[in-house]
């Protein structure tokens, strides 16, 4: 990855689509404020809010320090917490111990990741018994095509990884969770990943950050043209969601990710058949900004504008929420073009 100078646009222009989804208000609530209940269980763990920090720094000291204290802050709001790649840490055993959190979040699920393309690389128990060193609750591999194509020594070759991911799968004795990395993953390929044994889909639409356009800053003027193209690339975030509500199969296996910022867009994902969010960006300009204490503030205004949205949807539990009356777009679903 390579980021240089001061605030950049890295979000491309793709919304994520959260604007044309509309949930239906309820005037009649016949609800206290006190009794709505945020929890939900995942990865084994009773979580407080239906949220995960993603995490996206790793290998330096810099990016050890923020694992931990995104994880700190995990602990204490009661959500759950994914890592960095721990691909230095795979090749640079003398780090992997920056992955190694778990002791100061005892109580939530943490999640380990790596790169899809590097379990092609590397032994798949050498990988089992890394996460089993780090005592993580899960793992997710990313796909990032996007990304690796403009990068300088990035991947360029992406055959054989649903046969990787599936060998692995097979192996694994972690629930593995397969996501994008800012372009979204339709429902077709969300459906083969289902076939691999995946166990969750984070879509990571677009909308959010952009990675070619992070890579872009540091590429000579014809390759960052090349990058800028994609700026409206990709699945946005609501559009992937859409369609994997159509898809029965899909039910009970889905992350929304990818330029989620509001309490509002958490629930608007819940109601579009997602079990929880995930952030990153935010959580990562919190935590170096302020520490834990500034991530676990955001946490209380996510959980406070997910409550209200609730409450005003006459949803008591998630589980309602995931049944509230919802407007979709026609735009928004993608449709194969036959020919």
């Amino acid at each position: 990855m390579c980021v240089k100078g001061s605030e950049m646009n890295i979000t491309g222009t793709m919304p994520t689509g959260f604007e044309l989804v509309r949930l239906q208000h309820e005037a009649l609530p016949e609800l206290d404020l006190d009794e709505i209940d945020t929890h939900i269980s995942f990865l084994g763990h009773r979580l407080n809010l239906p949220l995960m920090i993603s995490c996206m720094t790793g290998g330096t000291r810099d990016g050890r320090d923020a694992n931990r204290d995104l994880a700190i802050a995990a602990q204490e709001c009661g959500v759950a917490v994914g890592l960095g790649s721990m691909r230095v840490g795979l090749e640079h055993p003398e780090v992997l111990d920056h992955f190694a959190v778990k002791e100061v979040a005892p109580d939530v699920p943490v999640i380990a990741n790596m790169a899809a393309t590097q379990l092609r690389e590397i032994e798949h128990q050498q990988v089992i018994a890394v996460l089993q060193h780090l005592q993580v609750q899960g793992i997710a591999i990313h796909l990032n095509p996007g990304q690796e194509l403009f990068q300088p020594n990035g991947d360029r070759s992406f055959r054989g990884l649903k046969t990787s991911i599936a060998k692995f799968t097979k192996h694994c004795p972690l629930p593995v969770i397969v996501k994008e990395t800012g372009f979204g993953i339709s429902a077709p390929t969300a459906l083969r990943l289902l076939d691999a044994g995946v166990d969750y889909i984070d879509v990571a639409g677009s909308g959010g950050t952009n990675w070619a356009l992070v890579e872009a800053q540091c590429l000579d003027k014809t390759a960052a043209e090349a990058a800028a193209e994609l700026a409206d690339w990709g699945n946005s975030t609501a559009s992937v969601l859409a369609d994997m509500r159509e898809e029965p199969r899909l039910d009970g296996s889905i992350i929304a990710s990818g330029g989620l910022r509001r309490g509002k867009d958490i629930a608007k994902s819940i109601a579009l058949g997602a079990e929880l969010g995930a952030l990153a960006l935010p959580f990562i300009k919190d935590v170096f900004a302020g520490g834990p204490e500034q991530v676990t503030r955001r946490i209380a205004m996510l959980n406070q504008g997910l409550r209200s949205i609730m409450l005003l949807t006459g949803s008591r539990t998630i589980e309602d929420l995931k049944k509230t009356p919802i407007s979709i777009d026609p735009s928004l679903s993608f449709k194969t073009n036959l020919r």
